[in-house]
Order: C-alpha cells, then structure tokens, then sequence
C-alpha cells in the first residue's frame, strides 16, 4: 500500500514514457522545444513494466495511465500495453495523448489491452489550434479521436484548456460538439507547467468562467458529490444527463486532500504531486540489482513524505523545474 501521512491511499500510477513531443503548445514548452533526456537516461521497456508490475503487485496500484511527452512516440508502447495487461491483478490502463497518431494505433492499442483514452483538444477552430500548439495539426487529431471511438476504447474524454485572447469562449461549442459525437469533455484549468514560468492567476480561465459560459447555452445539474470519489474532476449533467461535462479545477478549487496519484516520470523518478520539487530516484535502484521489495518500499517512503497538497493558492507558490512534458500529466 502507498500511503501517506495525512491517511490518502495512492491506487493510481501516472507512467510518463517519454518527454518529448511533436507538438509545441504554448503553455507547455517554448516554439524551439526542450533539451530532451538522453536515451540512457530513460527508462527501458523492460525497467516500465517492472516497475508497473512491483506498482500492483506489491503496492496496491488499480489504474495506470500511460503519459508523456507525447506516449504515442515511445516505440515499445503497444508492447508496453500487451505486458501490462498480462500482470497479476490486472490493472485498468488508459492513455493521455494529444491524438495525432491514433488513427494508426488506435486498434493495436485496444488489441493489446488498453481500455480507453483521453486525448487533448483545446479548440474546434483549425487556425487557433496552429497559434496554439504551433503546429497545423488539427485535422490529425480529430481523425485520431473518430479512431478511438471505433476502436472501442470508450469513454473518450476529451480534455480541453481555455486561454484568455484564443479560446476561451468556445466552451459551449466544445460541448456541443463532444456530446454530439458522444465524447466526455473535461474543461482544466490552466495550471503552472509551463517551461517559461510564464503562467499568470490574473486573467486565467477559471472554473467558474467556464461554467458561466456553459450555462448560457446548458442546463447543468452537479452530479451527486459522493460519485466523484478521488477523482479530479467535478461534474455535471448536461441538460438532464445522461451526458456529462467536467472541470477540472486544479487552481481555483485545488482537490489534493483526495488525490491518489503517484507518478514515474520517463527518466524513473518517483514524484508524490505534479507539482513537487523533489523526486525520489528509482532507476539507480533497478539498475543496481535491488530485489522488487526493496524498490517497493523507496516507493512507500517516498509517498509517506507526499505534502498535504500542491499550495497553488499560496503566493509563494514555487513552480516545478521541470515542465509537463517532463513530468507526466
């Protein structure tokens, strides 16, 4: 079991399986991207699933989401998949992508046992997804959500972020949309994981703009709060249900004293929050022979530090050094 002191029961491991990407969002990482990691530096085929198997097998993990970067990238991912399915208990997995190359994976992922996916999607507009992500992309994505759905890795969520100036009255189309081609959109906050530390609160998005803007077109009804459980996002029927809209409010209305995450990041580093500032090191330990009890139980230490939550409503909130695509979202 990963538990920590304030009583929370991590169940869900966040795998990123690779820093880089093939898009350049602005509030990720700058137009000329990152130093990416060096190849020795991540973590192998072989060393993910270990790991993932120590993760369920001695530690209580019940979902893993596999995460980047861009997870598509990674080469082995379709065999990553296969392996994971394969463990002792099965764990439920899932993918955080930006659908650029689901249309071709789509089916080999579902095969291989992934359930389902959620894939990043800010805009219905093709010119503001290229001011966006720098890239002229939109199309890909949008081929590759159709894929998923096809494919049957259901439900596919739909993540969205809102930027004052670009998107960010394009909340009630978004919706539309989704619930046209019966997908569950989930509006986020936009959150300080930008490798520029450019993020400002002021003039954000906020969670309460998002669902003002939705009401204009919506009836939303909160679902029953004791159905969120530990999950991030809060939710509402949408003109009655059964179709659902949720935000994410990772800044306005923080939820860390339900969180049950833990994350490895693609170079083998334990961080108990997204936005920690230290790391726990397991790869120097699998590349040194440690038995799977040992590694089981750095991990416990380390989620038995994790602090009672992330302080983005403290002034003296200190970024992350290292950016999303780095860390695992």
């Amino acid at each position: 079991m990963l538990i920590d002191t304030y009583g929370r029961v991590a169940t869900d491991l966040r795998v990123s399986l690779t820093d880089r990407c093939n898009l350049r969002c602005t509030y990720c990482m700058p137009e000329e991207g990152l130093q990416w990691l060096a190849k020795p530096d991540l973590l192998t085929d072989d060393e993910i699933v270990r790991l993932i198997d120590i993760a369920v097998r001695l530690l209580g993990i019940e979902e893993v989401r596999f995460t980047g970067g861009e997870p598509l990238l990674r080469p082995g991912l379709v065999g990553i998949v296969e392996r994971v399915a394969n463990l002792e208990p099965r764990p439920q997995m899932s993918i955080t992508t930006n659908g650029i190359g689901l249309k071709r994976t789509a089916a080999a992922l579902k095969q291989a046992g992934l359930d389902r996916v959620n894939v990043s999607l800010d805009t219905l507009r093709p010119d503001v997804f290229k001011t966006l992500t720098r890239r002229d992309r939109h199309k890909d994505v949008l081929d590759g959500l159709k894929a998923a759905s096809d494919a049957g890795l259901t439900p596919v969520k739909v993540n969205s972020v809102l930027m004052p100036g670009l998107n960010a009255d394009e909340a009630p189309d978004l919706l539309a949309w989704a619930l046209e081609h019966a997908y569950e959109l989930r509006f986020i906050e936009q959150m300080p994981l930008d490798a520029q530390h450019g993020w400002k609160r002021e003039g954000m998005v906020t969670a309460a703009d998002i669902l003002a803007s939705l009401r204009t077109r919506f009836d939303l009804t909160a679902e029953n709060a004791g159905e969120r459980g530990s999950a991030p996002a809060e939710r509402w029927l949408v003109d009655g249900g059964p179709q659902r809209v949720g935000v994410i409010a990772s800044v306005t209305r923080p939820f860390c004293a339900a969180c049950d995450r833990t994350r490895l990041t693609a170079d083998g580093q334990i961080r108990t929050c997204l936005f920690a500032t230290e790391e726990t090191d397991l790869r120097a330990a699998l590349r040194s022979d440690a038995e799977d009890k040992e590694i089981a139980d750095i991990w416990r230490t380390a989620m038995w530090g994790k602090k009672a939550g992330a302080g983005l409503d403290d002034p003296s909130f200190i970024q992350p050094d290292r950016p999303m695509s780095a860390i695992g979202g």
